[in-house]
């Protein structure tokens, strides 16, 4: 069961539409349609000679969510005040961020208003709002909306609340220390999904290599390139986020406060990683100095629909 939906405008401001107590925003939420799997475009051709057709390539098309709204007076603003308001939080062809929450998902998609039609004359005044989302998936957000897995470094696990059930031994743990070249990253999305890699260096390293070993896929920087890019290679203090998300692919070193694309490093021959559902296990290695990595990879989860 869907509880609320927040719409945050391109500015930053955000209203709470929560279904069960439509008084607290003024609006009533009639229905949202666009919240399942969008539709897929099916390419196919046909062969004379053959029954039917043969199959070339699928694809989603883009997500078109529509709120059907009714007004309802509030104890400080009226139905058109409310009215109105409509028009800051859905303001037409700007961008605007959905929260939806439901009983076990909390995700979010942008899109922008394609309309805000109200209905002023009507017994019962309220609005049709057609919003386009030209990604069809749902993110995972909140609190718990990244995963993070730690191979080489510290993972943090205190938390609020806390408590200490014992007066003779510390039993509080603010981190841990993880040492290993070989993770599972167990993913549950609908869909595909790229990843971002992080790598800290605490000193030298030399030609990092990471692997997909259920795939056999890999991607290598090349140490010998950054050197003739930068004037070195990886020393301590230097941070490589490597993104493989779709329509963000790319490879950035931070060294000395300055951001540097060193895209040119990555090897030839890689592979962009995504996560499929299930177990995904990645291993990584350096010609010297892998040890002084701090290795994590950090990625969402899409979903189809809500």
């Amino acid at each position: 069961m869907i509880k609320s939906v927040t719409v945050t405008n391109y500015l930053g401001d955000s209203v709470k539409l929560e279904l069960m107590r439509p008084e607290k925003s003024g609006f009533i939420v009639k229905s949202i349609n666009g919240l399942g799997p969008s539709n897929a475009s099916i390419n196919t051709t046909e062969v004379s000679t053959n029954d039917g057709a043969l199959f070339n390539s699928a694809r989603l098309s883009k997500r078109n969510i529509v709120f059907k709204l009714l007004f309802m007076n509030t104890d400080t603003e009226t139905i058109e005040d409310i009215r109105q308001k409509t028009y800051k939080y859905f303001p037409i062809k700007k961008d605007v961020t959905l929260l939806i929450e439901t009983d076990n998902r909390l995700v979010s998609t942008t899109g922008y208003v394609e309309t805000n039609e109200p209905n002023i004359f009507d017994s019962k005044e309220g609005s049709t709002i057609s919003i386009i989302c030209p990604d069809p998936f749902f993110y995972s957000a909140g609190k718990n909306g990244t995963n993070e897995t730690v191979f080489y470094g510290i993972q943090a696990v205190f938390e609020f609340p806390f408590e200490n059930n014992s007066l003779d031994e510390p039993l509080l743990e603010f981190g841990r220390i993880m040492n290993q070249t070989e993770n599972v990253i167990t993913y549950y999305g609908d869909s595909e999904i790229g990843l971002t890699i992080t790598i800290h260096a605490i000193g030298e390293a030399t030609n990092i290599t990471i692997y997909n070993t259920g795939t056999r896929e890999k991607l290598a920087i090349e140490t010998d390139k950054l050197a003739a890019l930068t004037g070195s290679g990886i020393i301590a203090g230097d941070t490589i986020t490597i993104t493989t998300m779709k329509g963000r692919k790319g490879i950035t070193l931070l060294r000395n406060g300055k951001v540097i694309n060193i895209l040119n490093c990555l090897k030839k021959g890689s592979n962009w990683f995504t996560l499929a559902k299930g177990d995904n296990v990645f291993a990584y290695t350096a010609e010297t100095g892998s040890s002084n990595l701090q290795f994590r990879m950090e990625n969402k989860i899409i979903y189809d629909g809500v």
